[in-house]
């Protein structure tokens, strides 16, 4: 086995600090960027953050390696003069390649196999007694309307807290995107198809629907607040409302 240069180790005990650097400032990200991320107003959500923070430690090393190698490189080779001859060839080191690939093939069928698993839960409907809410997207408004209390619509949507939703979504136009980020839901609002969505947002406060697919001129502007309250209240905001017409 060959021994390491002292340039490998240079290299391996920078890469070693960065990567525990950048593995506590993951952990810590919330702490620093308040902001970066919606607070996770459902389990759904809850997952998704977690999906991402796993992703993102077992990345840090593999770029801290480029990195490291690259900065390294940059400053110890760097020079002015053009180069007269050719530099001396480089031989692979069969040790490192082959670790290198068994390791990222690993974190690649690993990780692959993670995401199946978890998809099924995101087109799962959850248990209980569903609360179905038909959202309809154009140019450039959301409408929601619930069936089970008299089809009464609104360009609100309101919903109970910690009882399982199933959102009916479709478009009368163009092709939308139905998103809630702190609630983690995000499907295609198709031109007349119907695509479903299932949460149970299990935190009350104020939120936001957005569209996350490019829809014309206002797209950015097509968004409607989102209100997760007690059943109580729920029920009485219907009560409020008027049926949809014809």
């Amino acid at each position: 086995m060959p021994r390491m240069t002292p340039a490998g180790r240079t290299v391996l005990i920078w890469w070693a600090i960065t990567t525990v650097l950048g593995i506590a400032l993951v952990f810590n990200i919330h702490r620093i960027l308040p902001g970066l991320l919606p607070t996770a107003a459902s389990p759904l959500a809850q997952s998704q953050d977690f999906t991402l923070g796993l992703f993102t430690v077992l990345a840090v090393p593999v770029a801290m390696l480029v990195w490291v190698t690259a900065a390294y490189v940059l400053i110890t080779s760097r020079t002015r003069e053009m180069p007269t001859e050719d530099g001396p060839p480089i031989h692979g080191n069969t040790l490192v390649q082959s670790a290198w690939l068994g390791v990222s093939s690993l974190l690649c069928v690993g990780l692959v196999v993670y995401g199946l698993a978890l998809l099924p839960d995101i087109y799962t409907p959850r248990p209980g007694n569903q609360l179905v809410v038909n959202v309809t997207g154009q140019q450039w408004q959301w409408t929601f309307s619930y069936p089970g209390y008299g089809n009464v619509t609104s360009t609100s949507l309101v919903l109970p807290v910690g009882r399982p939703v199933t959102f009916r979504v479709t478009s009368v136009d163009v092709t939308h995107s139905f998103w809630i980020p702190a609630m983690g839901v995000k499907v295609d609002a198709n031109d007349h198809e119907i695509t479903q969505a299932f949460v149970r947002p299990d935190l009350k406060g104020n939120y936001t629907v957005r569209c996350a697919e490019l829809c014309g001129l206002y797209h950015a502007y097509m968004q409607s607040p989102v209100q997760v309250t007690s059943a109580a209240r729920f029920v009485n905001w219907v009560h409020q409302q008027k049926p949809a017409t014809a």
